[in-house]
Parts: C-alpha cells; structure tokens; sequence
C-alpha cells in the first residue's frame, strides 16, 4: 500500500509543473514614473508649469485669509468695505481657476504625450521579462486577491530595461 501511494504521490507531483504557471506582480505605473524618462518629462513639466503652479499656490494663501477676514470682521465691516473685499475674492478665486484649470491641462497633456512614446519601450522590456522568467501570467498589484505564496515583483527590473532601452 506504500508502494502504491508514493508512486500516486510521485505520478502527481511529476503532472503538477504542466499545470502550473509562472506567476509575477508588475506595477506598470511605478515601473513607468521610476524610469529616467518620466523623471526628465516631469523636470521638463515643472519648467514650463512651475510659475503657474507658485503663482496659484499664493493665490490660494491669500484666498483663505481673505475667507478668513470676511467671516471675522464681515458682520463690523462698511457695506463698501465688504463689497470691495468680495469683489477681491472674486476676481482672485477666478485668476486662481484659470491656473488650476492651465495646469491640470499642462499636466494631462504632458502625461498623454509622455505614455504615447513610452508605450512601445514599456511592451518591449515588459515582454523581454516574461521571457527572461519564463511567466505566464502577469498581474498588477491591487488583482492580486491572494496568495499563499509571494509573488515575484517584476517592476524594478522593467524600470531597468526600460531604461536601457534606445
């Protein structure tokens, strides 16, 4: 009886690998923003967005502690007084807008622009790493539900080829 349950046990064992999958965790966004190439876009970005970006930053200071003063000192202040101070808020809140609004456009367009040239680079180092390891099935971190293994994590070494890539 043994005999025949360690030669069931071996026949098992010997059929599982076919069934198995080489299974890996890739972050392609991580993978993406770590390269050399998203850090210059976004270097590049910073430039042409970095005065809006101060600019709106100031805004948005005095813009709280012009909120602050109307709610403070609103109920003492003249009718002139008041409605000079709301129109300050106003003209203010809309600058502030419009930088909010340049920027987020800046930005979208930049990120289009830089995943559109990245996209040949990222399917090339991605499939030389499920080459390299064999995988059979990749997943992105927040698909994985669980495991009772840790799965290898991939990200790094796509960065890296990423890099290298021409």
């Amino acid at each position: 009886m043994r005999k025949l349950t360690a030669a069931v046990c071996l026949l098992g064992a010997m059929t599982l690998p076919a069934y198995a999958a080489e299974v890996a965790v890739l972050d392609w966004r991580a993978a993406l923003m770590n390269t050399q190439s998203a850090q210059s876009s976004l270097s590049q970005l910073e430039g042409q967005i970095g005065s809006q970006q101060r600019e709106a930053e100031a805004l948005g200071g005095e813009l709280q502690q012009l909120q602050t003063r109307l709610q403070q000192e609103g109920e003492t202040m003249s009718q002139s007084e008041r409605e000079s101070l709301i129109a300050e808020l106003q003209e203010k809140g809309g600058r502030f807008e419009q930088l909010r609004r340049e920027v987020l456009q800046a930005q979208q367009a930049s990120e289009q622009q830089f995943l559109q040239g990245a996209e040949d680079k990222l399917e090339q180092a991605v499939e030389q790493v499920l080459e390299r390891h064999n995988i059979d099935v990749l997943v992105e971190p927040q698909g994985v539900l669980h495991s009772s293994t840790d799965l290898p994590n991939v990200t790094n070494e796509v960065t890296q080829i990423f890099d290298s890539l021409n």
